[in-house]
């Protein structure tokens, strides 16, 4: 990205936020490849353009490349990471690979230290797949351990690649069309199942309930709770409009 286009983004993306308050969320890929560098100038478009708005970062991050130097900018910028980690080592690496297929678990730990070192903000998100799905209480409590309290946890459903993915050379199947009924492909062996990831949340409430309330967060119970109460979603998969 030039940095034309970059200040043209920051600058048109709070211009158009009708809010006092703008949030940022840096996802998608890895955000740390592109380099703090670029989250240096980011932050100082943010302040050249903010308008006397409220501006705000998050990022999610595999973790992998954090480092001293990261965490300490990401500090004094009050950025919000969720490092992405899949539960105790054994369940971590079965997916979780670089790209010469080594296991990351011992550098997304490493980075965790420096996330604590710097007292860097930070949560947790785990993707809930066909493997951890089967130990939700060990990686819940894996998480209680390592983390800050915060947790999310998000399923793992990606589609087979059908006849049009494949001649596009796509490794996956797209999404269907809304409204159309998907006839052509289904997901992959490594996807959770509907029913595996409803038991894995459920086997986490009945811990959480009984000892865990007020002291961990869970992203999926808080907005649960919020809406029962009448407060509304603060996630958009939730609210009513």
């Amino acid at each position: 990205m030039s940095s034309e286009v970059l200040e043209a983004f920051v600058r048109q993306y709070i211009a158009l936020q009708d809010a006092p308050e703008v949030q940022f969320t840096w996802q998608g890929g890895e955000p740390t490849l592109l380099g703090v560098e670029l989250f240096r100038r980011v932050v100082e478009l943010q302040k050249k353009y903010a308008n006397g708005k409220k501006v705000s970062n998050s990022i999610q991050t595999n973790g992998i490349l954090l480092d001293d130097r990261w965490c300490e900018f990401l500090t004094d910028n009050g950025f919000l990471v969720g490092l992405s980690i899949d539960g105790p080592r054994k369940l971590h690496d079965l997916y979780r690979v670089d790209k010469r297929q080594r296991p990351t678990f011992d550098r997304v730990m490493r980075s965790l230290e420096f996330l604590k070192k710097h007292d860097t903000e930070f949560n947790t998100l785990t993707v809930v797949n066909n493997a951890n799905s089967r130990y939700p209480l060990e990686v819940y409590r894996f998480l209680k351990e390592v983390g800050k309290g915060f947790m999310q946890f998000i399923p793992l459903v990606e589609r087979k690649p059908d006849k049009e993915a494949r001649e596009l050379g796509l490794e996956l199947g797209m999404p269907p069309v809304p409204g159309e009924k998907d006839t052509t492909s289904c997901v992959t062996p490594w996807s959770v199942k509907p029913d595996q990831f409803g038991e894995f949340y459920v086997q986490i409430f009945d811990e959480w309930v009984r000892q865990d309330v007020g002291k961990y967060f869970i992203q999926f119970f808080d907005v649960a709770l919020g809406n029962w109460m009448g407060h509304g979603s603060t996630l958009c998969i939730f609210a009513q409009e």
